[in-house]
């Protein structure tokens, strides 16, 4: 199964992993999904050098205050949405979402997200994630209402971060099926590199957490979660997918700060942003691409992200406070196209016109198709060969890439009317379906 894998990636072989015998992992119809493991993360603090750090100097660190708590997730759920978005074509996997009793949920075994500072789970956070949580002060002032919707979306998705790759991190050096290295070498490298990102989320999202509740407007409390992965390949696939999603977004946050006069929250954004980017020329590099996708990242928008989040990875009713992020929903794009290769081509869709979108089952046709790639003005494609079964609309629309070199992450939305549109931001405030997420290596 195995050897047809990507050829020899780098330094770290993707043709390394080999099949392996079941172990007591619950996997469903191509998807392994989340249980609550996190005593390896422990057991790793506990022998790897958690010393404390030498320049930790006490509890101001930065936004994070002491009394700052988040729960245990241990909170009521309803089943996973039927399917996942389709949008994850780079990489993601075909993961079912068919109502697992067992996904993903919070504490881990360390206490996270509920850690106090100062602490010794806190230490040992910070030494397994090679550096400190920012011991800067907080800007005087508390920022914009709209700048605290950008906090508590970022700490809503370090907490999904978080989850994904402790359950990475879990199969990985457990050899899980599918998650099995045949060079030990390889296999420790990767160990190494993704024991560091666990803890390095873990500390954005106690940065996020820590500042929302230095104002008094939060924090964030963890959701449930699955993920549509049934092996290495496709979780580092849909790690590079929703990281690129991740760069753009915080590009979208910073312009919200600037605009709203929060430049102290400006810095530690683009610090996170650097950070992100550097995952991603790894996980790229794992994948057998470049470590750079593109000149210039596409860019992304809050509604985006959080409506991506909601649809691929969040069980629905598990989020305590979710609905204090001032963020639309939107409905899911499905990209049912698979290995979208870099030409001129016609892809098909699918949305669910369902609820609030109802209408849109029989009333289609002022709908177009929006294309955000790079930096570029968005591109707008007509709707055709739509088809209507039930409620759920099919449709095909055409893909301009040598014109516009779309290379990296491409965001497809369903928009009303037909444009055109100056920005990403543009796309957003009237889109309707989406995001449909797909890229071109």
């Amino acid at each position: 199964m195995y050897s047809k894998l990507a050829p020899v990636l780098g330094s770290l072989a993707l043709a390394s992993l080999v099949s392996a015998v079941p172990v007591d992992v619950e996997k469903r119809d191509n998807g392994i999904w989340f249980g609550g493991r996190g005593s390896h993360l422990e057991n790793y603090q506990n022998s790897n050098g958690a010393a404390p750090s030498a320049s930790y100097s006490g509890p101001a660190n930065g936004y994070y205050t002491p009394s700052a708590t988040y729960g245990g997730g241990s909170y009521s759920t309803s089943a996973p949405p039927a399917s996942h978005s389709g949008g994850y074509n780079g990489g993601g996997g075909s993961g079912s979402s068919d109502g697992s009793s067992n996904p993903f949920s919070f504490p881990l075994s360390n206490g996270f997200p509920n850690i106090q500072n100062p602490s010794d789970q806190l230490t040992a956070i910070e030494a397994q994630a090679h550096g400190l949580l920012p011991n800067g002060p907080p800007p005087p002032t508390a920022p914009a209402a709209d700048d605290l919707t950008s906090l508590r979306l970022i700490a809503f998705n370090e907490l999904w971060e978080v989850a994904f790759f402790t359950e990475l991190l879990y199969n990985v050096t457990h050899n899980v099926a599918g998650y099995q290295f045949q060079d030990e070498s390889q296999r420790q490298t990767v160990i190494n590199a993704i024991t560091a990102v666990q803890a390095q989320e873990e500390l954005h999202l106690l940065n996020a957490n820590g500042a929302l509740a230095h104002f008094n407007a939060g924090p964030i409390q963890p959701c449930k979660y699955v993920a549509p992965v049934s092996d290495f390949k496709s979780a580092i696939g849909l790690a590079k997918t929703f990281t690129d999603v991740v760069l753009g977004t915080l590009g979208d946050v910073q312009t919200h700060f600037g605009q709203n006069g929060d430049n102290g929250l400006i810095r530690g954004v683009a610090a996170v942003i650097g950070q992100e980017g550097e995952q991603n020329g790894f996980y790229r590099n794992l994948l057998g691409l470049i470590p750079s996708g593109a000149p210039f990242l596409t860019a992304s928008t809050r509604e985006f992200a959080f409506s991506a989040l909601n649809q691929g990875f969040v069980v629905q009713g598990s989020c305590p406070n979710s609905n204090t992020i001032n963020l639309p929903i939107f409905g899911a794009l499905n990209v049912l196209t698979q290995n979208i290769q870099p030409q001129d081509q016609t892809l098909q869709f699918s949305f669910s016109a369902t609820g609030s979108y109802s209408q849109y089952a029989n009333n289609y046709q002022g709908l177009s198709l929006v294309y955000i790639n790079q930096q570029n003005v968005p591109v707008v494609e007509p709707i055709t060969q739509a088809t209507v079964s039930g409620s759920t609309v099919t449709f095909s629309a055409n893909l301009p890439f040598t014109k516009n070199e779309m290379f990296g992450l491409t965001i497809a939305a369903v928009v009303e009317g037909s444009g055109p549109f100056a920005s990403v931001a543009d796309v957003a405030a009237v889109a309707k379906f989406g995001p449909g997420l797909f890229e071109i290596a």
